[in-house]
């Protein structure tokens, strides 16, 4: 496939805790303005992967390349300007400043950018349809709208990929819709989207689903069948595994997995999630003051 058009590549990435392989040999190629799921069981890798794409975590085996940037040779702070300025996250759970109303959480991730300017981030705010609920707290809003604040924050350093983990995990069906029709639209705009999901409907709004076992690439599939004859005719591949487990996927020719189910993740808000959710290099403990207009 012509490099200049692949975004992310992933060669023969393993993640290796003891005799754990949480990724076990994956190669996959995602190029721009793809829309790509990532989904399987809890405990599948998910999760894993997503962090090491996203930069906040590296792989013990393999490569990650990110616009033809090879991840493993950059330092922290290299690897912090990549997370910054390529990569917006969203995750299940909100990491919102409890007593920032959703501009300065917002403005947060533009703290650690460049300048905080608050007309950019009310014009977040206004694509994901809450400028009305700009300076209304976390506390004042439903949990949609607190998703659709992180989903304006992820935006806000105009990323070429966005990072979803589980983006509808805590949000009822109305607000699930709501958060799948932004990723549309900005899909639509060109973005590049990943999303990790345990939830069918979401897996199957994405162009291309991979699925993930214990490690282990078992199984993908296209649900949009022009993408996927472009990827194919610009020379894409599919994802596969050099792991010799049972039901791996190592041939050649995709094969096809079953629906995943949908469960529930849990975890606790802190400051370096926060930090991470928006962008910040690293796990700081010291809060932003973005009512100041300008960074320090």
């Amino acid at each position: 496939m012509d490099n200049e058009h692949i975004l992310l590549e992933l060669d023969h990435i393993s993640k290796i805790y003891g005799d754990l392989h949480a990724v076990d040999d994956l190669n996959l190629t995602v190029p721009e303005g793809e829309w790509l799921a990532i989904v399987g069981s809890s405990g599948s890798g998910k999760t894993t992967l997503m962090n090491m794409i996203g930069c906040m975590d590296t792989p013990s085996k393999g490569s990650v390349m990110l616009e033809g940037r090879r991840l493993e040779d950059l330092n922290a702070r290299q690897l912090a300007d990549v997370r910054k300025n390529m990569i917006g996250l969203v995750f299940q759970k909100f990491y919102l400043v409890p007593h920032l109303t959703a501009v300065e959480n917002v403005m947060v991730a533009q703290y650690y950018h460049s300048v905080v300017d608050e007309k950019q981030a009310m014009e977040a705010l206004e694509r994901v349809g809450l400028k009305e609920r700009a300076h209304h707290l976390p506390g004042q809003l439903s949990g949609g709208e607190q998703q659709r604040v992180c989903i304006a924050r992820a935006l806000i350093n105009c990323p070429k990929l966005i990072l979803a983990d589980e983006p509808t995990g805590n949000l009822d069906e109305k607000n699930e819709k709501i958060v799948l029709d932004l990723f549309r639209q900005l899909h639509e705009q060109g973005t590049t989207i990943i999303v990790v999901t345990h939830d069918a409907l979401v897996a199957s709004c994405a162009q291309r689903e991979i699925m993930l076992n214990h490690g282990v690439l078992v199984g993908e599939q296209w649900n949009d069948e022009e993408a996927k004859r472009a990827y194919e005719a610009a020379g894409g591949k599919p994802a596969f595994t050099g792991s010799a487990a049972e039901g791996a996927q190592n041939g050649g020719i995709a094969i096809s997995f079953a629906d995943p189910t949908k469960a529930a993740k849990t975890g606790d808000t802190d400051a370096a999630n926060v930090a991470v959710a928006a962008g910040v290099a690293d796990d700081t403990d010291v809060e932003p003051d973005v009512t100041k207009g300008e960074q320090a």
